[in-house]
């Protein structure tokens, strides 16, 4: 009878190990694995692998990890140049992520670097169509002409573009100075108006309360009594002697 030598068993299983340790990864939940076969995409029914514990093979199966969580990307300051040609120096935040990890990797080099580059373009060409005003005041409008822009530009590469905020516009020290003449003269203005406006009130209610003593002459007598006895409460050394109103009739032009 021939022996077999079971000694290889333990070299076998060590080989083993050697060879799946490597292929075994692990994707997390905001992961996905893109997969290349011998320079070919893997497109699995479900879509690209992940999350949880994927199998490749070492030396064959060559995998990217792509984030599909929401990225904040700064778009750094632009020098612009308004239609109404003021120069400006404006930046921006860009927040996307990732919808289609396969698209992202076959379409485009750096998609991060692709999406940062297309954002500057994008906000130098479309607030040099607008004027000062509205990039100050119309905010929200630009915003969401310049999500929209990016949105249809990265869609081939299976990213969406959720929302495009302007964080700061840096205008010239001349323009701050004007705008600052502008507002104190608005202010100006509005003082005016707001005084002008209580004027005309209070003359239309001294002409009313005029009219209502025409009508009735006791007010006028209780008007000078009152002002008698406002008068007699002040600290002061004049001494007052109350005529009857009656008394200067005689006095008055008759009508």
């Amino acid at each position: 009878m021939f022996g077999i030598d079971f000694g290889f068993i333990p070299t076998l299983i060590f080989l083993i190990l050697l060879i799946l340790i490597p292929s075994i990864k692990i994707i997390k939940e905001y992961e996905r694995a893109v997969v290349f076969r011998l320079g070919r995409l893997i497109v699995a029914p479900k879509g690209p692998k992940g999350p949880g514990i994927i199998i490749v093979i070492p030396f064959i199966d060559k995998f990217l990890r792509v984030n599909l969580r929401l990225v904040a990307m700064d778009v750094p300051p632009q020098d612009i140049i308004t239609r109404d040609n003021v120069s400006v120096k404006v930046n921006a935040v860009v927040y996307f992520r990732v919808v289609e990890p396969n698209k992202a990797i076959t379409e485009v080099d750096d998609f991060l670097y692709a999406t940062s580059q297309l954002a500057q373009t994008t906000l130098r060409s479309t607030l040099g169509n607008s004027e000062l005003d509205d990039l100050l005041s119309n905010r929200d409008h630009i915003n969401s002409e310049l999500q929209e822009l990016l949105d249809s530009r990265t869609d081939p590469w299976g990213i969406k573009v959720s929302a495009v905020e302007i964080k700061h516009v840096d205008l010239p020290q001349e323009m701050q100075r004007a705008m600052a003449k502008q507002a104190e003269a608005e202010r100006e203005r509005r003082a005016k108006v707001i005084g002008a406006e209580g004027e005309f009130q209070a003359a239309t209610k001294i002409v009313e309360a005029a009219k209502l003593m025409e009508e009735h002459p006791v007010a006028v007598q209780l008007r000078y009594l009152q002002t008698l006895r406002e008068i007699a409460t002040e600290n002061n050394s004049t001494t007052l002697f109350p005529i009857p109103i009656d008394f200067l009739q005689a006095f008055m032009p008759k009508k």
